[in-house]
This record gives C-alpha cells, sequence and structure tokens, in this order.
C-alpha cells in the first residue's frame, strides 16, 4: 500500500515536469523571455505607478531630484521582490540578500538615465512643471526599464532565464 503523504519532489522530476509544460505552449508563450517579459510588465507597472505617487508627493518638499531618487529607492525592495518572485519564479531565501544588494545597483542605474534626463530637461527649462517632470521621469524610465529587465536576466537572475 501507497502511503496517504506525497514524496517530496525530486528536483528532476521538477525540471522535466516544467520542461514539459513549456512545451506544451504554442506561439510565443513557448519561449520563457516572452513570459517573462510580460510578469515583468505587471510587476514595471504597479512600481511605476507606486514610484510616481511618491514622487508627486515628495516633489514639493524635496525638489525633483531627491524626489526622484526617494521614491526609486523606496520602490526598489518592492521592485527587487516582485522580480524575484514573479517574474523569474525565485522563492526561498537562498541568495535574496545579495539579489536585493545587486537590485540596488541596478535601480542606480535607473536613477542615473532617469536623474539624468531630469537634469536636461532642468537644463533647458529651469521652470519645468510637475506634469513636465512626470513626462520626463515616465519617457526616461522606459528606457531604464529595458536595461533594468536585461541587467536582471543576464545578470542577477541568470540561475531561472527558464522560468
Amino acid at each position: 500500500m501507497e502511503s496517504p503523504a506525497a514524496p517530496a519532489a525530486d528536483p528532476r522530476q521538477t525540471f522535466l515536469s516544467r520542461t514539459a509544460a513549456s512545451k506544451r505552449r504554442k506561439g510565443v508563450l513557448r519561449y520563457p523571455v516572452v513570459r517573462q517579459l510580460i510578469r515583468f510588465t505587471g510587476v514595471g507597472i504597479i512600481c511605476t505607478a507606486t514610484s510616481l505617487a511618491l514622487y508627486a508627493l515628495f516633489r514639493p518638499w524635496m525638489g525633483p531630484q531627491f524626489a526622484n531618487a526617494a521614491a526609486l529607492i523606496i520602490t526598489s525592495l518592492m521592485n527587487t521582490a516582485l522580480n524575484r518572485r514573479l517574474t523569474f519564479k525565485i522563492t526561498g531565501n537562498r541568495k535574496r540578500t545579495r539579489d536585493h544588494l545587486n537590485g540596488l545597483i541596478v535601480i542606480a542605474v535607473a536613477l542615473v538615465i532617469t536623474g539624468g534626463s531630469l537634469g536636461i530637461l532642468h537644463a533647458f527649462r529651469p521652470d519645468a512643471t510637475l506634469e513636465e517632470d512626470l513626462w520626463t521621469t515616465t519617457l526616461s524610465g522606459f528606457v531604464a526599464t529595458a536595461v533594468r529587465f536585461t541587467m536582471l536576466r543576464h545578470w542577477i537572475f541568470r540561475r531561472a532565464r527558464n522560468a
């Protein structure tokens, strides 16, 4: 008789079932990078909305550069945690601290891109409005997002590239 308790999952069996599941997918969803981009986009929407709201809240007191930095730093931990779990399907505590520290480097790159665009905007238009600031950070955020996805996929979470 078999025991009612399920046996522990064999890592090879888990890999084989994931491989079989990905082979059943049709169209572009059979490519892991496409599935990751879809999940990354969902995380990005959440983090962008949070960051823009924080920026709009902080800008009157901190000015555009510090407000941008504060919003990005605050949302960076949330961004790394969500991408780690949802986009790249990494669970557990193994390498979590390292992932978050590396995530701060990725956010620093995004800060250079978005902060640089704000600096350029304010160099040409010192009296730029909040709306112009938000458009500038959003558009430069698209560039920063492409860089961030590439860095996450090929550097920080390369161990989960096929998730």
